[in-house]
């Protein structure tokens, strides 16, 4: 199986960007990303996400492969293939937006807990040790449910906002 050379993908990026006459700055706001970040594609330090790569190789009228391999082919990548590669990415997707919501739900759990604790520890069923011990392991609990979710879910809502919007504006 061949390797991606992230250094000749990069090159032909910057090569493509060019012979449209377009600066970085055009690039980055018509893929939504910073001049940063098509700086680290063109110098091959990163690459882009791959519903990115599928836009960009329509915005440049070439073929995906020809992207991924660095330069330019023969022949057409099918219909079929870039549908097929289209799928694979909504899949990835729709199973990030499974897990957010599934950190979201922890995260409500945690506030209930948090809400029940904060109730009951004004209640005179606080002063029984059982109750007082019982209740002091669930706010810690809750609160590390909270904190862990709200790190795991910014990260992922973020790429999954984004995502949705690169596609919406593709099939507009």
């Amino acid at each position: 199986m061949k390797r991606i050379n992230q250094e000749k993908i990069g090159k032909f990026l910057k090569e493509l960007r060019k012979q449209k006459g377009l600066t970085q700055e055009q690039i980055a706001e018509k893929f939504n990303v910073s001049n940063r970040t098509i700086s680290r594609w063109e110098n091959g330090n990163n690459l882009p996400d791959l519903d990115i790569l599928i836009e960009i190789s329509d915005f440049y009228e070439t073929d995906l492969q020809e992207v991924l391999n660095g330069e330019r082919k023969s022949g057409n990548m099918d219909k079929e293939t870039k549908e097929t590669v289209l799928r694979a990415v909504d899949y990835t997707n729709t199973e990030a937006e499974r897990y957010n919501k599934r950190v979201w739900l922890c995260n409500g759990i945690a506030m209930i807990l948090v809400l029940a604790y904060t109730i009951i520890k004004d209640t005179s069923l606080y002063d029984y040790p059982v109750i007082m011990a019982g209740l002091d392991l669930v706010q810690g609990v809750a609160v590390g449910m909270l904190f862990a979710g709200l790190l795991y879910s910014s990260r992922y809502g973020a790429r999954i906002r984004a995502f949705k919007e690169r596609l919406m504006k593709r099939h507009e």
